[in-house]
Order: structure tokens, then C-alpha cells, then sequence
């Protein structure tokens, strides 16, 4: 009876030794990603790496610890830092670590991620303490490299590589804001200020230089207009002379073959047309007994008049140009009258449009 009793607790027996078997076998398994490295420990002593994949170890008396070997990000948390000109100023940062050496991030220290972002900490708040204000706003590729090389090099006795630094925000504090602002306002002032100068300057210039031009391209026209109007004279003087030249050779040509007779009836004539004036007063230009003595010995025929002796120059007969005849001078006043015509009909208005319609109604 005992025995036959004993046999169900044999197999509940068995049955929990197998499932404990299982248990404690499936707590040996390990399985490391392809981005993870593993350490394993047994006993308190460091056994070795762990490659990705599927692994098997002696449970309950070995650990495994996983490190993960991607690039982190962590955020260095915002703080007040006082700057080389006493410049409260609020900053903050990024940095982008990776393990390299599993071991000495595990074993070398306790938390390798609060350690570097401490690090970051002091650091960057020894770097803007040795920098004013406007050498922080405006240098920041020279904070994130002096950043970076600072910890790059604290943190290789960790196992961590610190590929990157950068700065997320310089907050200046709000007094110090107000001063940059009303520098900045001031600044721009003054750069408008002087380009307003500027300008002015370079118009007043350029002014100045039209003003030149114009009285040079004035004086200029003047000089040329000077030179053309005395040429102009000149000519025109020249041309008056040669006239009259030419008048007094052609009289003194044409009065030599004059006899005595011929001059006596020009004089009468010239006395004739000087009587027919108003003037009460009539000054002789030669004297009037030889010439009464002339138109006397003329009108008695007791002189006769001298030949022409051989040799003397006698005026040709295209001296005075071609006679016209009667149909030339004719012809010429009637086209002087078509002109005359022509010009009048040109010269009166013409009637608007509606005054002519009424016209030609009526």
C-alpha cells in the first residue's frame, strides 16, 4: 500500500525536477544583438567578451552584462554661467559619446553616461569663464572643439569617444539683453548715420562734378560759338570787300572809253535824283562850275569828244551778266505771282468741318 501510495509523488516529483532543469537552462541562454557587446563574469571574476549572437553559460553563477556600443546623445542640463566681463549667461549642450572599449566603460567607472555629462558640465563652464560675452555668441565652433578635445581626452581612460560637442542655446540674462539690444540699436544708428553721410558726401561730389562738366561744356559752346560768329564776319566782311572790290574794278574798267559828254549826263542825272529829295539842305560832292562848264560845252558842241586811243582795255560784254529778254521777264513775274498766290491760300484758316457742310448746304 505504501508503495503503491508513493508513486503519483514520484512523478510530481520528477515532473517539477524538469521543469526547474528547463528553468535553470533557459537562464543560461544569452542572446546579444548586433550592436551590444557582452562581458561575461562567473563567480565574481571576469571570463571574457561576449560576441552578437546566440550564447549558453553557467546559470545562476554567471553574468552577463550588455553594453550597448551605438552612439548616445546626452543632453547637458542648462546652467547659469558668469562670464569673463561678469555676463550671467544661461547654457546648454549636446554630446555624442560611443563605447569603444566594453571593459573600461563597465569596470573603469560606475556610470560612464553621469560621469561625461558632469564632465560636459564642468568643462564648459571653465571654457565661458575664460571668454567675454560676445566672444561666447560669436565663437561657438571655438567652445565646441575646446569642449570636445577636453572630454575626448577624460573620458579615454573610460572606454567612451566623444565624436561631438555642440551648443543648444546662449540665453544672456535679461539686463544683459536689454544692454545688447540698445547697443545694437546704437550700432545700427551709427551705421546709418555714417552710409547717410555717405550718400550725402558722394551726391555733393557728384553734384559738384555735373556742375563742373556743365560749365566746362558751357564755356566750351560759347568759345565755338565765338570762333563760328567771328568766322561768320569774317567771311561775310571778306566778301562785302570783294564785292565792292569787284564793283569799283568793273566802274573804273567800264568808265574808261567814257568821253566828256557821256560823264556831263551822268552828273545831270546824279544832280537830278539829288532834287527830287526833301532835304533842304544839298551838299555837291564835286564841284557844280565844271560841270555846268561841261553840260555848256556839251549842249554847244564845241568840244569834241577824244578818241579812244589804240591799246586801251576795253570791258568785255558779259561784264554785267546776260540781258533777260521780254518772255524771260515775263515768264518770271507770273511764276512770282502763282507764288505769292500759293502762299496766301496756305496762310488763310480753314473753316472747320461743320461750318463747311453748312456752306455747301446753302
Amino acid at each position: 500500500m505504501l508503495f503503491t501510495g508513493d508513486v503519483p509523488w514520484i512523478g510530481l516529483i520528477t515532473i517539477f525536477l524538469i521543469i526547474v532543469i528547463v528553468i535553470i537552462f533557459t537562464r543560461g541562454v544569452v542572446v546579444v544583438q548586433p550592436y551590444e557587446q557582452g562581458l561575461q563574469i562567473r563567480l565574481g571574476r571576469y571570463i571574457g567578451r561576449m560576441n552578437p549572437g546566440f550564447r549558453w553559460v553557467i546559470p545562476l553563477i554567471t553574468v552577463v552584462k550588455k553594453l550597448d556600443l551605438r552612439t548616445e546623445v546626452m543632453d547637458v542640463p542648462r546652467q547659469e554661467v558668469i562670464t569673463k566681463d561678469n555676463s550671467p549667461t544661461n547654457v546648454d549642450a549636446i554630446v555624442y559619446v560611443r563605447v569603444i572599449d566594453p571593459e573600461k566603460a563597465y569596470f573603469e567607472v560606475m556610470n560612464y553616461r553621469s560621469a561625461t555629462v558632469a564632465l560636459a558640465q564642468t568643462s564648459l563652464r571653465g571654457i565661458i569663464g575664460d571668454m567675454e560675452l560676445d566672444e561666447v555668441l560669436y565663437n561657438r565652433d571655438v567652445i565646441n572643439a575646446r569642449l570636445r578635445d577636453i572630454l575626448d581626452r577624460e573620458t579615454d581612460a573610460w572606454g567612451v569617444k566623444v565624436e561631438r560637442v555642440e551648443i543648444k542655446e546662449v540665453d544672456p540674462a535679461g539686463a544683459v539683453k536689454q544692454a545688447m539690444t540698445e547697443q545694437t540699436a546704437a550700432e545700427r544708428e551709427r551705421r546709418a548715420a555714417i552710409l547717410r553721410a555717405d550718400g550725402e558726401k558722394r551726391s555733393a561730389i557728384l553734384k559738384a562734378e555735373g556742375n563742373r562738366q556743365s560749365i566746362i561744356l558751357e564755356a566750351e559752346g560759347e568759345r565755338q560759338s565765338k570762333i563760328l560768329r567771328a568766322e561768320g564776319e569774317r567771311l561775310s566782311k571778306i566778301l562785302q570787300a570783294q564785292g565792292e572790290a569787284q564793283g569799283l574794278r568793273i566802274l573804273s574798267v567800264g568808265s574808261r572809253p567814257l568821253d566828256r559828254r557821256a560823264i556831263t549826263v551822268l552828273s545831270l542825272d546824279a544832280l537830278k535824283k539829288m532834287a527830287e529829295g526833301q532835304a533842304t539842305k544839298i551838299i555837291f560832292p564835286f564841284e557844280l562850275s565844271s560841270v555846268v562848264k561841261q553840260a555848256a560845252e556839251y549842249l554847244g558842241a564845241t568840244v569834241e569828244a577824244p578818241e579812244v586811243p589804240e591799246g586801251t582795255e576795253v570791258p568785255p560784254e558779259d561784264i554785267l551778266g546776260d540781258i533777260p529778254s521780254r518772255e524771260e521777264l515775263r515768264a518770271a513775274e507770273e511764276a512770282a505771282r502763282s507764288i505769292e498766290t500759293d502762299v496766301d491760300v496756305e496762310i488763310q484758316p480753314k473753316k472747320p468741318r461743320d461750318v463747311v457742310g453748312k456752306d455747301e448746304g446753302l
